[in-house]
């Protein structure tokens, strides 16, 4: 465990340091101690899920529930959304909970061992459910801004392998399926899941138990890619640091796809002859794609860091920090507009009536509620062509039919 009491190893990082192996031990000294408004956030949501789904699994009476909710409630982070949140959450869980043949065992917030797998490894599943020969994982995002996929997903594999270890001494080789769930309702209220056969489950852990091991130690080499999100040590990693700046090598390059003629037919000739690595094919242009679509974050991170160090008290030669700009604001605005009216402005020029947006009235509303009432009424023209990776789940763009859009609606 690192000095703060947490796995080196966690779970939640799995998807990073199964791709970078020496992060874990790289960003262990970066560490702070202190805990995000968000993650605070997320904990009090996490806290609150949990008393719904005891409540709705009779875990615990309502008297109980209900005091729980009421200390829960005095928290200086706690939102009214993360009661909906709470019971999207719930009411997932228990349609889930009905779908087995016969009535399943359930357990909220439950310690896994992971050690077999992970040295020193552990982690909490938000919810267990487990009867018909199947193990059903499920675990509650807050966060908005970033969908997190079940599939193929580390950390939910990691827990399934735990409640696997911890349950199947009781149930035994009854267990034939694992199932996982993500539940991001700030995000989506389509909860997407993966299902693996024990067999496919245990192969999984079996070839990532190597990987753990070579992370634990700190060996193997840095590998910058979209894990690097929320390492600590991002801004100082000089592999990632050397992924973006080796793009600097082509800022003279030549794209052979947006020549034409003669002089294509040259540039052609030039990269056949010499290898000429000042003209791009497309095979190049998709390479380079891949490799520099993270270069805008790495530089937003190397300010952030720039930023902070500053602040620290270090010297970051040729940069300083200085005080943004900011807006000027009332300090009372009830007395600021009743001096208005005194001297002789009416009370109705100071406000204006704004309906709400589509999005706002849809949340109020609730979506399947709002569908009934106005999805008549709403439309949702193509925007404009948008690149993106192949893996994208989204049809591709097509001209014709952007250039028919609504014709059909309006044929006789």
């Amino acid at each position: 465990m690192s000095a703060t009491g947490h796995a080196l190893l966690s779970s939640s990082s799995s998807h990073r340091w199964l791709n970078c192996t020496p992060a874990p031990r790289f960003e262990a000294q970066f560490e702070s101690g202190e805990t995000s408004v968000y993650a605070k956030e997320g904990t009090l949501a996490h806290s609150i899920c949990e008393e719904v789904a005891n409540y709705n699994f009779h875990k615990i009476d309502k008297r109980t529930f209900n005091n729980r909710m009421k200390k829960l409630r005095q928290d200086e982070l706690y939102k009214e959304e993360m009661e909906k949140t709470a019971e999207f959450y719930g009411n997932y869980l228990f349609q889930k909970y009905l779908s087995f043949e016969q009535k399943p065992f359930t357990v909220q917030e439950d310690m896994v061992d992971l050690r077999d797998w992970v040295p020193e490894g552990f982690g909490t599943c938000d919810s267990i459910i487990i009867g018909s020969g199947k193990i059903h994982i499920t675990d509650y995002k807050h966060g908005k801004g970033v969908q997190v996929s079940a599939v193929n997903n580390p950390q939910m594999r990691l827990y399934a392998l735990g409640a696997l270890k911890k349950y199947m001494p009781i149930y035994g080789d009854t267990i034939k399926t694992v199932s996982m769930a993500i539940v991001q309702p700030r995000i989506s209220e389509d909860v997407e899941e993966e299902e693996l056969t024990v067999e496919e489950l245990l192969a999984w852990g079996d070839n990532i138990k190597p990987i753990a091991e070579k992370a634990y130690k700190g060996e193997g080499e840095f590998n910058p890619g979209s894990w690097c999100k929320f390492c600590k040590a991002k801004g100082v990693c000089k592999a990632r640091t050397e992924n973006a700046t080796a793009l600097e090598d082509f800022k003279d390059a030549v794209i052979l796809g947006k020549l034409e003629g003669e002089e294509k037919t040259k540039a052609a000739t030039e990269k056949l002859l010499t290898g000429s690595d000042k003209i791009l094919t497309d095979e190049e242009v998709a390479d380079l794609l891949e490799r520099g679509k993270y270069l805008v974050e790495w530089y937003n991170d190397l300010q952030e860091y720039a930023l902070q160090a500053i602040l620290d008290g270090h010297i970051i030669p040729g940069f300083k920090v200085v005080a943004g700009k900011s807006n000027r604001a009332w300090s009372d605005e009830d007395a600021a507009f009743k001096a208005i009216v005194a001297s002789g402005i009416e009370e109705t020029m100071l406000y204006e009536r704004k309906a709400k947006t589509l999005s706002q009235l849809e949340k109020m509303i609730g979506k399947k509620d709002f569908e009934a009432m106005v999805g008549q009424f709403i439309t949702k023209p193509m925007d404009k062509p948008t690149l993106t990776g192949s893996d994208d789940s989204r049809p591709d763009y097509s001209e014709a039919k952007k250039d028919f859009e609504g014709v059909v609606e309006n044929a006789v």
